[in-house]
C-alpha cells in the first residue's frame, strides 16, 4: 500500500521537476525532520522493519540490518540522524573531498525511467571536508552506523594521480584528528568515480599500494571500506583486490557506475536521449556487472575481504542475490528514488522472509550460498 502510494502518486508529482531539485529537497526536508524526536518515532513505526534475524557484526562493526545508503546521496552529510528510521542499517556520506566543489556543468542528474536508470555526472560535489564535518553533519544516534567516504577534490591540480593521492591524504589527516572520529564506524575511500578529472587514475596497483599505504601510516584505527569500478577485466581486478587484502581493507564496494553507453542493459529510446550528455549510468544497468563482480570476488578472496553489494537493488530479491553471490552487506540509491523511501523496510522485511524459506537462521548464514 505505502508503495503504491509513492509509486502511483508521489512519485509521478516529484517526476514532473528537476531531479536536483528534488534530490535537495528530500535532503533539507530530511535534515529538518532528523531534528524532531516526534518525526524519527513516526517514520520509525511506518518504515523500519527490525529482526534479530538480520543482525550481524562485520569488521567489528554491529550491523542492525544489511541494507546502507551508498555515497553518492547524502554528499554534504545531512541526513545522519533519520536515515535511521527510515529503515537503513547504515549510511556513507560523501563522497567528501578535501576542499569545496561546486559540482561539474548542469544537468548533473538525469532520469531515465525506462532503463530504471540516472544518468550521474555530479563529479564529487563536495563542501569541502571541513565544512562536512563541522557545520553540516547533525549528531546521530550511537545505535546508527556512518561512514565518510572520501575522494580526491575533481580540480585540475589534483587530477594527476600523486595530486589525487595527496588530497586524499590531507583529508585522512583531518579527519584523524577531529573529535567526530570518535562517533564514526568506518572511513571510506572512493578510487572509481568515472565523473571526476582523472577519473581511474587510481586504479592501478602502483597508485594503490601508494595511497593505501599512506593512509595506513597515519594510524587511524577506524575499519577501511574501498569502493570499487565495475566495467574492469578480471584479472586486473583481482590484482587490486590482492593488494587491498595485503593492505588490511575491510571490504570491497562493488560497485560504481557504468559508463558504458551501448550497453545492452540500457534502452535504445535512453541511449539517444543523452547521447549530448555528461555523465554516467547508475541503478539496472549495473545489477548484472557488479553481481558477477561480486561473484568472483567472493570465490577468489571470500575469506579475506568483505564485499558490499552496490547496484541495481529495487527489491528484496535483488539485495538477496547479491547477498548470496557473496555479499555481507548491500547499498542503494536509484531504487530508493524509484520505488521510495518505503523500499528499505520492504527489502529488510522480503530479507528475511528470502533467508527463512532456504533454511537459514541468520542473514549471514544465506552469504555466499549460491556459490559455495
Amino acid at each position: 500500500m505505502r508503495s503504491s502510494l509513492y509509486t502511483k502518486v508521489i512519485k509521478p508529482i516529484l517526476f514532473k521537476f528537476d531531479p536536483e531539485f528534488v534530490h535537495n529537497l528530500f535532503t533539507s526536508t530530511g535534515r529538518l525532520m532528523g531534528g524532531y524526536s516526534i518525526a524519527r518515532k513516526i517514520l520509525s513505526r511506518s518504515m523500519r522493519y527490525d529482526s534479530k534475524f538480520l543482525e550481524q557484526e562485520i569488521a567489528g562493526i554491529s550491523f542492525k540490518n544489511p541494507v546502507g545508503l551508498a555515497a553518492g546521496f547524502d554528499y554534504n552529510g545531512n541526513l545522519t540522524q533519520i536515515l535511521e528510521s527510515v529503515g537503513f542499517g547504515f549510511e556513507s556520506v560523501g563522497t567528501v573531498t578535501y576542499s569545496y566543489y561546486e559540482g561539474n556543468k548542469k544537468p548533473r542528474l538525469v532520469r531515465l525511467p525506462k532503463s530504471q536508470s540516472i544518468l550521474v555526472n555530479k563529479g564529487f560535489k563536495s563542501d569541502g571536508i571541513k565544512n562536512v564535518l563541522n557545520r553540516n553533519m547533525p549528531k546521530w544516534s550511537n545505535s546508527f552506523n556512518v561512514g565518510v567516504s572520501i575522494g580526491a577534490t575533481n580540480s585540475k591540480e589534483c587530477s594527476t594521480p600523486l595530486a589525487q593521492i595527496d588530497d586524499i591524504v590531507r583529508s585522512f589527516e583531518y579527519i584523524s584528528k577531529h573529535e567526530i572520529l570518535k562517533k564514526l564506524s568506518y572511513l571510506e575511500l572512493n578510487i572509481s568515480c568515472p565523473n571526476v578529472l582523472g577519473s581511474g587514475s587510481l586504479a592501478t596497483p602502483e597508485y594503490l599500494k601508494m595511497v593505501l599505504r599512506k593512509i595506513r601510516m597515519i594510524g587511524i584505527n577506524k575499519p577501511l571500506f574501498v569502493k570499487f569500478q565495475l566495467e574492469i577485466e578480471w584479472e586486473k581486478a583481482k590484482e587490486l583486490v590482492k593488494i587491498m587484502v595485503d593492505h588490511n581493507v575491510d571490504a570491497i564496494i562493488l560497485s560504481n557506475l557504468l559508463k558504458n553507453r551501448e550497453a545492452e542493459s540500457i534502452k535504445q529510446e535512453d541511449k539517444k536521449f543523452v547521447k549530448d550528455l555528461k555523465g554516467n549510468f547508475s541503478g539496472k544497468p549495473t545489477y548484472e556487472l557488479s553481481n558477477q563482480l561480486i561473484e568472483n570476488v567472493y570465490k577468489e578472496f571470500g575469506s579475506k575481504i568483505k564485499i558490499i553489494g552496490l547496484g541495481g537493488i529495487f527489491s528484496a530479491q535483488d539485495a538477496y542475490e547479491k547477498i548470496k553471490r557473496g555479499a555481507s552487506l548491500v547499498q542503494l540509491i536509484t531504487g530508493m528514488i524509484y520505488e521510495g523511501p518505503q523500499l528499505i523496510g520492504e527489502i529488510n522485511r522480503g530479507l528475511e522472509e528470502l533467508a527463512r524459506k532456504d533454511g537459514f537462521n541468520n542473514i549471514q548464514e544465506a552469504v555466499g550460498s549460491k556459490v559455495k
